[in-house]
């Protein structure tokens, strides 16, 4: 595994255990391994490869998906981003597809509606200290909900949804051990949902009714969840850290195009995905004299690819996009179109825009604290209410203890993470999840889907 940047971004961190974890991970996929792009192939490398029909293998033999099959339970082999390329993954994509479909108005209306019920629990004569990613998840619970079920969420769905959502996040920051039957809570739940055919779209024919609960829970209570909730953080820790910027955006919160130069920047410097893999089914060139041979692991980096064809690319500059044409930059936060983007490309720059303009139009944001790719933190961060002073008092006093708390943490963090990580890291090369099931696949002992059962509202 490629080193994360939020592990080295933090000069006071000690050196000897950030080494040794990194070293830790990068042993979980053995030797056949190559991370792009690096010191000898580019970016133009990364592209045709990434593009190439031979990188479509996504965790049939590699060490790393035992790892992430642990993180991701229950259920990791039928989620979406894991399924092996075939009929099965087709009918899973195209009903993940038909649940983000939907009119730019209503979706843009159901988020502003999620954000507003949470930020209506805020106190508006006073400021606040919160985790933007803790504020905001119960948010994207409830719209996720709504997009699954299509009707309003109710309280228990909520905290269920939130409850597995973090404790996923959390265990693959390695901040924090799994917790099974935080998971299985949620499971129970939308079992009975699916059994009432309470869902309002028509689930994988190709998966068996167990396994359509897992596809829910999986793809939309987990990443969907966590992918907008870190998404929300990190452009507001951005606007935080950048109060020229956030100035403008509140002053005219309409301007489509300077918001969405926003998000652009702000997934360009913090990407949700650091690394990307895929197994090679056939061999692919990388050179003239130099080739990939089928069963190689792929890492592609998104931050070392993003940081390649931009001047200072360590600025956040969201006025650089006005002047770059969309075929010249180097930006990928959905994936490349040939191969697996994420499904929610056209919905998520709708619904963080919706996101965005809620919470400004409220509040003033201002953080101390360090913001890199991964925010194990969660994003500490102030909301000052929009009625208070420019200069409210306290504020001086919180923002010093703000970035007290931060440098701090992140010491305890570093050596929390290299813990729990090895712990984690040793449980799954116990359990093996993903090298069992691919195991008795082989061996013909896999449950047989059952098509046309099950398949919620049928719709």
């Amino acid at each position: 595994m490629v080193r994360n940047r939020a592990a080295t971004d933090t000069w006071w961190l000690p050196r000897g255990v950030v080494a040794l974890r990194v070293r830790i991970f990068e042993k979980v996929n053995g030797d056949r391994v190559v991370t792009l792009p690096n010191a000898t192939h580019g970016p133009d490398v990364f592209e045709r490869v990434y593009a190439h029909p031979a990188a479509d293998g996504r965790s049939e033999g590699a060490g790393l998906s035992d790892l992430f099959w642990y993180w991701l339970a229950p259920g990791p082999e039928v989620h979406q981003e894991h399924l092996e390329p075939g009929e099965r993954y087709e009918d899973v994509a195209a009903t993940t597809r038909r649940i983000v479909a939907g009119g730019s108005a209503g979706l843009t209306e159901a988020a502003g509606r999620a954000v507003a019920d949470v930020l209506d629990a805020m106190p508006d004569d006073r400021i606040s200290l919160v985790r933007l990613r803790d504020l905001v998840m119960p948010a994207w619970a409830a719209f996720c909900y709504e997009l699954v079920f299509g009707e309003p969420c109710p309280p228990r769905a909520r905290e269920l949804i939130t409850a597995h959502a973090n404790d996923v996040i959390t265990a693959l920051k390695c901040t924090g051990l799994r917790h099974p039957r935080r998971r299985a809570a949620l499971t129970a739940y939308l079992r009975d949902r699916v059994a009432a055919g309470d869902v309002a779209h028509r689930l994988p024919a190709s998966l068996s009714p167990s396994e359509q609960v897992h596809y829910l829970q999986g793809t939309f209570f987990n990443t969907a969840v966590v992918q907008l909730s870190e998404a929300t953080a990190h452009v507001l820790l951005a606007l935080a850290h950048h109060p020229r910027v956030q100035e403008r955006l509140a002053a005219d919160p309409e301007d489509d195009r300077y918001l969405t130069q926003v998000l652009d920047e702000t997934m360009r410097l913090y990407p949700l995905f650091g690394i990307a893999h895929r197994i090679t089914t056939g061999e692919i060139p990388l050179g003239d004299t130099t080739v990939l041979p089928a069963g190689s692991v792929v890492c592609f980096s998104y931050p070392d690819y993003h940081a390649t064809g931009y001047e200072q690319p360590d600025e956040f500059d969201p006025d650089r996009w006005s002047r770059l044409a969309a075929k010249d930059a180097h930006h990928i936060p959905y994936g490349v179109a040939a191969n697996r983007p994420c499904p929610a490309w056209r919905l998520s720059p709708l619904v963080l825009r919706a996101a965005v303009r809620e919470v400004l139009g409220r509040f003033r944001l201002d953080s101390t604290a360090s913001h890199t790719r991964s925010i194990p933190h969660r994003a500490p961060c102030l909301l000052i209410p929009r009625g208070l002073p420019p200069e409210p008092p306290r504020l001086s006093a919180l923002r010093r203890f703000v970035r007290a708390r931060d440098g701090v943490e992140d010491v305890t963090r570093g050596v929390r993470q290299l813990v729990l990580g090895t712990v984690m890291v040793l449980h799954a090369r116990r359990q093996r999840p993903a090298a069992r099931h691919f195991g008795e696949r082989r061996a013909g002992h896999c449950p047989v889907a059952h098509p046309g059962r099950g398949n919620g509202a049928g719709n």
